[in-house]
């Protein structure tokens, strides 16, 4: 409970102290320590106002910093020594002006996703580099270089909506599906996109794209107890056994899908959103309704086009017209650079193939896409439906 609340609280305080003081490498560390000496000491005594006594203790340690420092920032010393600010909790969820600041146009996506993990979400370096499998050090230096890009921004929080969303949905792919290492999998990320995105419905709730993309998360989210067998290997949409999707997120995305369709102006988030609850709501592959799919498809292409939506239509299109109709697709999509080394496309090419009857052909395919991804249980499945295809 101190756990969830304290990451709950985390972007108010250092809203707080940021707004005051200015230098939000400062006051973050500052808010660091008054988090680390709540959990010593919450467990035996837990104060009647957390995010007050989280604020006091943020100021004390902002101030003492300022008493440290040279000549040259005393003059900043003198005001910062005047009351702590008022530690009564305000109404305003500063989560959204925090995740703004942390998106700032100045800094690079991966500095912008470690930032928002360290200040918004409460997640220690360590487990930044844990989950990305990069070293310590490394998001180390990125939150760091943020920090430093941010000094001169006194909270004018100089990020856009649709950037936030960008690097949350980001978090919560990497999450989903990890692009390299051994596991299928990293609940830690996608728990934690999930976090962050509910908060920021709270802050927007009429944004139809905020809570596309939460209802998104929810529905993908949803399949997740499935995609992964007992040994640990990955097992794809097809072969999943249903029953063990999680019906709570499912029946909570459409409701937030089918609300957000019926109240804003179409988004992309909206419409991955509600092709993800057409997949929910089936019971099987074959009684997907794979015509509805395909349209939505057809409307992402046009509102965000991309390589991966290109992609993605090929299975749809190969699903309502047949397996050579994909092919013919996918040929015609390859000559984008993009796909041009992607081994999602040698991965469709294969099941395209295998579907087709082109079992040599889908076997060479499938043993390249092996070849191309980063990702352990990825090739483990591709490299077995090759080794199939050998044995028939």
């Amino acid at each position: 409970m101190i756990p969830d609340l304290l990451r709950s609280l985390t972007p108010q305080v250092v809203t707080a102290l940021v707004r005051r003081y200015g230098d939000f490498d400062a006051c973050e560390d500052a808010v660091q320590e008054a988090l680390l000496a709540a959990s010593q000491q919450w467990p035996s005594a837990m104060p009647d106002n957390p995010k007050g006594w989280l604020i006091t203790t943020a100021s004390r340690r902002r101030i003492e910093q300022l008493r440290s420092e040279t000549a040259r920032q005393r003059r900043e010393a003198a005001v910062a020594l005047a009351e702590p600010p008022d530690p009564a909790p305000v109404a305003v969820d500063d989560t959204l002006t925090l995740l703004l600041l942390c998106c700032h146009p100045s800094l690079s996506r991966p500095s912008q996703v470690a930032l928002t993990l360290r200040a918004v979400g409460g997640l220690t370096t360590a487990e930044i580099a844990r989950a990305f499998l990069v070293p310590e050090a490394t998001i180390g230096q990125r939150i760091s270089r943020a920090k430093r890009s941010l000094r001169g921004e006194r909270f004018v929080a100089s990020g856009s909506p649709d950037r936030v969303l960008e690097v949350l949905y980001l978090i919560f792919t990497e999450g989903h599906t990890a692009s390299s290492g051994d596991a299928v999998n990293r609940v830690e990320l996608t728990t934690e996109a999930i976090r962050l995105t509910r908060q920021l419905r709270a802050s927007l709730p009429e944004d139809g794209e905020v809570t596309g993309l939460l209802a998104l998360m929810l529905l993908t989210d949803a399949r997740r107890p499935a995609r992964v067998s007992s040994s640990g290997e990955l097992v794809p949409l097809a072969s999943q056994d249903r029953s063990l999707w999680n019906r709570e997120f499912i029946a909570e995305g459409i409701a937030l899908i089918t609300g957000a369709l019926s109240s804003s102006p179409i988004g992309p988030y909206q419409l991955q959103a509600a092709i993800a609850a057409v997949h929910d709501e089936a019971a099987s592959t074959e009684t997907t309704d794979w015509a509805q799919i395909l349209t939505l498809y057809d409307l992402l292409r046009v509102v965000a086009p991309g390589p991966m939506v290109t992609v993605n239509r090929v299975v749809a299109l190969a699903q309502v017209a047949g397996p050579e109709a994909g092919l013919a697709e996918l040929a015609a999509a390859s000559s984008d650079p993009a796909l041009a080394a992607h081994h999602r496309v040698d991965a469709v090419r294969a099941h395209l193939l295998e579907l087709s009857g082109d079992v040599t052909g889908a076997r060479e395919a499938y043993l390249a896409a092996a070849e191309r991804t980063l990702s352990v249980p990825e090739q483990g499945y591709l490299r077995s439906r090759a080794a199939a295809l050998a044995e028939a």
